[in-house]
């Protein structure tokens, strides 16, 4: 009797061991938000610039609302006439979830092409807000984008493009 004691108290120890182990669980979680998204709703335009034939220079337009602010520098080469032509700073509409700040992210410079010939550098972007925005509590903002001609002496004369168009991008910070 006592070794059937023995091995009772034996097997009920090993299954102690058993008894002994313990576990937890943690619950799993995914939010999905909105994404975020971008749409042109103006384009970047200088409108009309007079050229010097010996001197070039930049014309610099605001990241802005409304009628943008052009404002001459360089050389002294170039004329802004009183007819401005349609001068607008580029315009883009951000969507996704409300009240999230976002980075705007905007190139280094662009080659506008002449329609007859000649070819122009646009750099030096900036962005209104910059370098970041915030969505509205309706998950919506727009955003300005305006930047810094480099206009050559004797510029042929012509509209100048850019095919490629300026790329921006955002992203949810």
């Amino acid at each position: 009797m006592k070794k059937l004691l023995v091995f009772a108290i034996v097997i009920l120890g090993f299954s102690a061991v058993s008894f002994g182990q313990v576990s937890a669980s943690a619950s799993s979680t995914a939010t999905i938000i909105t994404p975020i998204a971008i749409t042109k709703s103006a384009d970047l335009n200088f409108g009309t610039i007079a050229v010097s034939p010996t001197l070039g220079g930049t014309v610099a337009l605001a990241a802005s609302s409304g009628i943008p602010t052009r404002t001459k520098g360089g050389a002294g080469g170039v004329t802004l006439p009183a007819v401005a032509g349609t001068v607008t700073a580029a315009a883009f509409d951000v969507t996704g979830l409300a009240s999230s700040t976002y980075s705007i992210g905007l190139p280094g410079t662009i080659t506008l092409t002449g329609d007859i010939s000649g070819v122009m550098t646009l750099g030096n972007f900036i962005s209104s807000p910059s370098p970041t925005g915030t969505l509205s509590a309706g998950g919506a903002q727009t955003f300005y984008v305006g930047g810094t001609l480099n206009v050559g002496a004797a510029q042929a004369a012509g509209t100048y493009t850019n095919a490629t168009g300026l790329t921006v991008t955002v992203n949810y910070n």
